[in-house]
């Protein structure tokens, strides 16, 4: 049984309390982190802080109904949801065309790069692509401030920034509904993380974007049903009735990155009908919570990431699916990232990541995707392109055409492939260089000519866990296979920690290393595995 729902309806005694800040302040810090600012975070986490802590705890109860052998399916209860005739409020004209976005953190010359990239959409992400020190997060929201004013400009020793007459419109990502910000407290307790980015964001800059119709626009990440979607729709009823915006002014799209979440996507749309203009493929994000959700059972252990493609099995069906249901909701269906970003000094490696961009898109666009997303400026005319051609129109909403049923079995259809010990490396490796540079403050890291975010750990130390839970086989390079043991692993994890340690020389200890080296494997060979790498890297960032 689910612990029981409270709503946020219920009226819950307040006192006039500001949210604490327990962090030194920089420099403007005062502009952000005002006292009408911190008590409109207090009201926020007061009201619906209690609600999100018990839909925290009915995951880990789904989690375990999983882990028994219960698999993700639809709701029972919300079936009149789904099998009636509804539509999602329209959409404003700012997010009518969302061809190409491009996604990026909160660091203001990458901001400024995004806006003026030629994308139709800017998705300043407080999340995934950035790591939530303090700083990184007060210093976003004070960008996001500027933005909101017309005065968003940077300038170097080398270079001056500034935004061109005509930029992508600005959607805002705030943190997942499982993350914390240890940095402002209420009642002696930190605040929801989601609720500090939204709440400080929407405090500041939610009139003066709804004045002249350029938001105030949020992306949603890490709902695992409806419910949480619902949480969502409560606090921007709140906030506009706060701010005297008309209800429905604000606007959400929703990832669908989580595999609960897939067999919900009519649910989370009907909740948010007056706030929702789309849902979006997450797919990697997907990736790892289709292994963490069917972890216990080695008949959904799959092979390595570059064999788990968009083009078959449980990611086309969850694709093909999000585009019916969105277009029957009259609501924008929205493609996953290309992380590849140009290779500089290197015709025949940039010629190929540029091909497996323009395929990407092509696949999304001819399936009825209204748009996609990129991870680099130099990427966003190669998919305008695309779209241009195969979707002349802003949208595809309203284009007939014919839809495969996708069955619930279909969802859940794993990739088959091989598992190679360069692909164990690879995911070591990787998933280690990227945890270094989240610890050192950086959340969007190049690496081997991918865009990286934090998904891609996620899925690295997610498979590694996988493979060693169920004893997959690894094809290794002498020629034979061997089971992916413990001590194979470890001989693994050393010899790829040498590697790293002789081409980074000092360079190994400074930029944090150990302390990723030590986290990858704690999280990768747990003997449950760990629901996110990032709230025990968290406790770690805080420390230093």
């Amino acid at each position: 049984m689910n612990a029981p729902v409270q709503t946020s309806s219920q009226p819950i005694p307040r006192h006039r309390v500001l949210a604490k800040v327990t962090r030194q302040l920089g420099p403007r810090y005062d502009e952000v982190l005002t006292p009408d600012a911190l008590l409109f975070l207090a009201d926020l986490e007061r009201r619906f802080g209690p609600q999100r802590r018990i839909l925290l705890e009915n995951r880990k109860l789904q989690q375990e109904r999983f882990d028994d052998g219960e698999m993700p399916t639809q709701p029972l209860e919300t079936a009149h949801i789904r099998n009636s005739p509804w539509e999602v409020d329209p959409c404003p004209p700012a997010l009518q065309d969302r061809r190409v976005e491009i996604t990026g953190p909160v660091d203001r010359k990458m901001m400024i790069n995004a806006l003026n990239s030629g994308a139709k959409v800017f998705m300043a992400d407080f999340e995934d692509a950035s790591s939530p020190t303090f700083s990184n997060m007060i210093e976003g929201q004070i960008n996001m401030r500027d933005y909101a004013r017309a005065a968003l400009s940077h300038k170097t020793e080398k270079k001056s920034y500034a935004l061109n007459e005509g930029t992508a419109t600005l959607m805002v990502r705030p943190r997942g509904w499982h993350l914390e910000e240890n940095g402002i407290t209420v009642d002696s307790k930190p605040m929801s993380a989601s609720l500090v980015d939204f709440g400080l964001h929407f405090f500041h800059n939610g009139e003066l974007l709804a004045a002249d119709g350029r938001g105030p626009f949020y992306y949603l990440p890490k709902i695992e049903g409806y419910q949480e979607a619902r949480l969502w729709n409560d606090v921007f009823n709140f906030a506009q009735a706060v701010k005297d915006i008309p209800n429905g002014t604000i606007k959400a799209t929703v990832l669908i990155e989580t595999l609960p979440a897939a067999f919900q996507m009519d649910e989370i749309l009907y909740v948010l009908r007056r706030h929702i203009t789309g849902l979006n493929c997450g797919r990697w994000d997907y990736i790892f919570s289709y292994i963490k959700t069917l972890r216990n059972h080695a008949a959904y252990v799959l092979p390595e990431r570059a064999q788990v493609g968009m083009d078959r099995d449980f990611l086309r069906a969850y694709s093909l699916r999000l585009i019916e249901t969105c277009h029957r909701r009259r609501a924008h269906a929205m493609g996953g990232m290309a992380a590849q970003i140009p290779v500089k000094n290197d015709d025949a490696a940039n010629a190929a990541a540029f091909a497996k961009v323009t395929a990407d898109k092509l696949r999304e666009a001819k399936q009825g995707h209204d748009g996609t997303w990129v991870a680099h400026p130099g990427m966003v005319s190669i998919a305008m392109d695309v779209f241009n051609d195969a979707m002349p129109n802003k949208h595809q909403i309203h284009k007939k055409r014919q839809m495969p049923r996708i069955s619930n079995e279909a969802m859940l259809s794993p990739h088959d492939g091989t598992i190679s010990e360069a692909g164990v490396r690879t995911n070591i490796e990787v998933a280690i260089r990227y945890i270094a540079a989240w610890l050192s403050g950086r959340g969007a890291v190049p690496i081997h000519n991918l865009m990286e975010d934090a998904a891609t750990a996620e899925i690295s130390r997610a498979q590694i866990w996988q493979w060693l839970a169920h004893g997959a086989a690894v094809q290794m390079e002498g020629g034979f296979t061997e089971t992916l043991s413990k001590r194979l692993y470890d001989r693994l994890l050393a010899e790829e920690t040498a590697k790293l340690k002789s081409e980074l020389g000092d360079d190994y200890d400074a930029g944090r290393f150990p302390e990723a080296t030590i986290l990858f494997d704690q999280t990768a060979t747990a003997q449950v595995l760990p629901d996110f790498l990032t709230i025990p890297a968290y406790d770690i960032l805080e420390t230093n």
